[in-house]
């Protein structure tokens, strides 16, 4: 059975708490588990975490916590009878002053009081993703007066979004700053961070992570329409992040639906160009909330993604609250390692004209074109501290499957979200230098990765231990004596 190189990110919830449905779930093809900080609460999360290291060790996989922030989601509060009938052409108040849990059929309470300062008359805001459309008639010092232009049942706590972005909320809230010592706790491999409006955001919760002595890598979540204004905005996000979520749902909503498909292939590009891993979510199967299978649909947008390089998929209400977790989870596996077999995979172009700024970043990327061009190599091995390396080399389009060697578990966690790399725990500090090389082709053939006559190709630093050391690159056949 080959390696499946899109990687799967599955959210936890209520559907699957138990250690029965983590270990179906990785069995299933599960590398990132995450942990959606908008939902439950600390012990909860901790559980799941626990549960997730401890099924995950006992299978002797890896599989990475991802914690994602809830941010500024910018809410109505509560109706009396909790929801209303809106209809095209009533009219309709958001009210900073009206009780939070008296809302009827001509106004509702909001969570946010600058709303009233950041719209004008004639914006569009979207609510509960966009099913309910309001055309705003006037601004008052308390409300926002609004004619319904698309109606719909509007029910408690719905998101409201502004076509087209330029809602003034802070990325990172009190309870986000809480949250990130919670991921810091729980030495989770990956924080994603709501809403971000720039780089500046990226910064700061880089900044809360280092106070709370987390080594974290950061997800920024483009859901903003101000984050894709124009690609100096996104690369500047992205530049500011160790990788990017592809958030579908509020982004398509302030963006428009027509212009997501070009935007999300944009994005998964752009962070490929600057070796920051991409996650695409939102929606991907969520018929399989309810069915046991995906639609016809939902299997062109998961493949669609992975031939577009995307390094995970992601599945929420799905595995979180969905009637088919498991089944959810083994659909995207099959659909990923179906599209995977597409010829584009096998062929890269990526920075061909031009230069290598580090010794690490040159050998990785040598030896991924090595391995596309030399007939015969049947894996990529590499020893690495950090993760690293194997992360540029999966920058590189190859059907060529990259082993990640390391003693450090976070770094095994780590690269269990980089696209088409395996991490295997391996120290060589514990053996002899004249055997690593032997030791380190050993693993894969123990393993079945690898047969007696396959080449691999492996890459490793003169001294261990060290960061950024990788520096050699040696052609070796298995079945050899390798020193």
């Amino acid at each position: 059975m080959p390696l499946r190189r899109t990687k799967i990110v599955a959210t936890l919830g209520p559907a699957t708490n138990s250690r029965d449905r983590i270990a179906a779930l990785i069995d299933a093809g599960m590398n990132v588990a995450r942990l959606n900080f908008s939902h439950g609460n600390p012990d909860e999360h901790r559980e799941r975490a626990r549960l997730v290291r401890e099924v995950a060790r006992d299978k002797g996989v890896h599989v990475a916590l991802l914690g994602d922030l809830q941010g500024p989601k910018i809410r109505i509060a509560r109706f009396s009878d909790g929801s209303v009938q809106l209809d095209a052409g009533e009219r309709f108040r958001l009210s900073v002053s009206h009780p939070l849990d008296q809302g009827d059929q001509d106004i509702v309470g909001i969570d946010y009081p600058e709303l009233v300062n950041d719209c004008r008359a004639g914006d569009e805001l979207l609510l509960d993703d966009g099913r309910v459309v309001l055309r705003v008639d006037s601004v008052g010092r308390d409300e926002v007066r609004c004619t319904v232009t698309s109606g719909g049942i509007l029910s408690n706590n719905k998101g409201i979004n502004r076509r087209g972005g330029g809602l003034s909320a802070a990325a990172l809230t009190d309870k986000d700053r809480f949250d990130i010592t919670l991921a810091a706790e729980l030495q989770m491999e990956y924080v994603a961070v709501s809403f971000p409006r720039n780089a500046d955001d990226m910064r700061l919760a880089r900044k809360l992570l280092k106070d709370s002595e987390s080594q974290a890598w950061l997800i920024a979540k483009i859901e903003r329409a101000e984050a894709v204004a124009d690609e100096q905005a996104l690369d500047g996000l992205i530049s500011a992040s160790d990788g990017v979520m592809v958030a579908r749902g509020d982004l398509g909503v302030e963006i428009g639906d027509a212009e997501l498909v070009g935007i999300q292939k944009l994005i998964i590009t752009r962070a490929r160009q600057q070796n920051k891993v991409v996650i695409t979510a939102t929606q991907m199967m969520e018929s399989m909330i309810n069915s046991p299978m995906p639609t016809r649909a939902e299997v062109s947008d998961v493949a669609n993604a992975a031939l577009d390089y995307t390094d995970a998929v992601m599945l929420s209400a799905e595995t979180a609250a969905g009637n088919y977790p498991i089944e959810a989870v083994k659909s995207m596996d099959r659909v990923c390692l179906g599209a995977e077999k597409h010829p584009t995979s096998q062929h890269s172009g990526h920075r061909l004209k031009q230069q290598f700024s580090r010794c690490d970043e040159t050998v990785a990327l040598a030896a991924m074109y090595a391995g596309n061009h030399f007939p015969g190599v049947t894996a990529i091995i590499t020893l690495t501290e950090s993760g690293y390396t194997p992360l540029i080399m999966s920058r590189i389009r190859s059907h060529l499957p990259i082993f990640a060697l390391s003693p450090h578990a976070e770094t095994l966690g780590r690269v269990a979200l980089f696209r088409g790399v395996t991490g295997i725990r391996f120290n060589p500090v514990e053996i002899t230098s004249s055997d690593v090389n032997q030791a380190a082709v050993n693993a894969l053939l123990q393993a079945g990765h690898v047969k007696a006559g396959d080449w691999v190709i492996l890459t490793k630093g003169d001294v261990y231990n060290s960061r950024g050391g990788t520096n050699s690159m040696k052609l070796l056949q298995v079945g050899e004596r390798l020193v």
